[in-house]
């Protein structure tokens, strides 16, 4: 099955391909039958090309193991993994909205800001997310000690409610693993991931860069070439959030920079001490589901079609 030309795929109806990427392809679904009959749900299967490389299975198999075992609200859950007819594939939550990036990149083509609020709750989703994540625990009850690799905001959803996920486990690593290609996007990398360290510091720093984009539309760490955005991070080689957003409090630059701190203790800990220091910085009548998926709505049309998934 090919180009999601066969409608059935084993309890599932193929409703339409969402996205294909570089080696999976995601296909909006219907469960036919079970507890779940009649769910709208994403299918993400890996690419028929793909299936006779073991490299590349592990990597899915990989995702997919990490997936299953989260179960938290800001985190798109997986729903069930397997292989039918040689095809690996993952069942997931249909996150039925946008992703931050495509949002960020029409509050750019509109010349609109996203409001403070609205950035910083999101972020603390997002750390939220990454607190349940590296804290988590398998079957057995030993910690996975899992690390995302690749936060960004391409990979924060937001649904029409306004319900915010951090998606896309793919390239998930343990902690403590160094070494190997640097897998996920530059301008999102910590200057430990630079030099090979994989640790939860690394997802607290592409948090924080998400948390900037967020804010001033812009990335912190940029070049005309990696060489050069990695010697913007060595050298945190940034403007301060204030001087191109200057409504943000000073106590929200200051967190900001905190984490972009040059020595790893003077950067927050954990994502969750992370997520609490923010707690206070937003106005929890402004910043709420509701009003950002109203935001979502207005910047893409109430008919015009979303995607979601993981």
């Amino acid at each position: 099955m090919t180009g999601g030309t066969q409608r059935r795929f084993g309890n599932y109806e193929i409703l339409g391909l969402m996205g294909r990427g570089g080696m999976s392809e995601v296909f909006r679904a219907r469960v036919l039958a079970g507890p779940r009959a009649g769910w709208t749900v994403a299918i993400k299967r890996l690419l028929p090309s793909l299936a006779s490389d073991p490299a590349n299975v592990e990597q899915f198999a990989h995702e997919a193991d990490v997936s299953r075992y989260l179960d938290h609200p800001n985190i798109v859950r997986v729903l069930e993994v397997g292989v039918i007819e040689d095809v690996y594939f993952m069942v997931m939550e249909m996150v039925d909205g946008r992703d931050v990036g495509q949002i960020l990149k029409r509050c750019r083509q509109k010349g609109i800001l996203w409001p403070v609020d609205f950035a910083v709750y999101a972020a603390k989703a997002l750390l939220d997310a990454l607190a349940y994540a590296h804290q988590a625990t398998g079957p057995s009850g030993k910690p996975l000690g899992i690390v995302h690799c690749d936060v960004s905001p391409s990979n924060l959803f937001v649904s029409r409610t306004g319900d915010l996920k951090l998606g896309d486990f793919g390239v998930a690593r343990a902690k403590g693993r160094g070494g190997g290609e640097l897998i996920g996007k530059p301008y999102y990398f910590s200057p430990e991931a630079l030099d090979g360290q994989v640790t939860p510091a690394a997802d607290l720093w592409s948090a924080t860069v998400t948390l900037y984009e967020m804010l001033t539309l812009e990335r912190p760490f940029t070049g005309k070439d990696p060489e050069e955005v990695f010697a913007a991070i060595r050298g945190r080689l940034h403007t301060p959030v204030r001087m191109l957003r200057p409504e943000a409090s000073e106590e929200l630059e200051a967190l900001i920079e905190r984490n972009f701190s040059l020595e790893l203790p003077d950067r927050f800990q954990n994502a969750a001490e992370y997520a609490a220091a923010l707690g206070p910085l937003f106005d929890e009548r402004i910043g709420t589901p509701l009003a950002i998926s109203a935001m979502v709505r207005g910047l893409f049309g109430a008919t015009e079609h979303a995607g979601g998934g993981g």
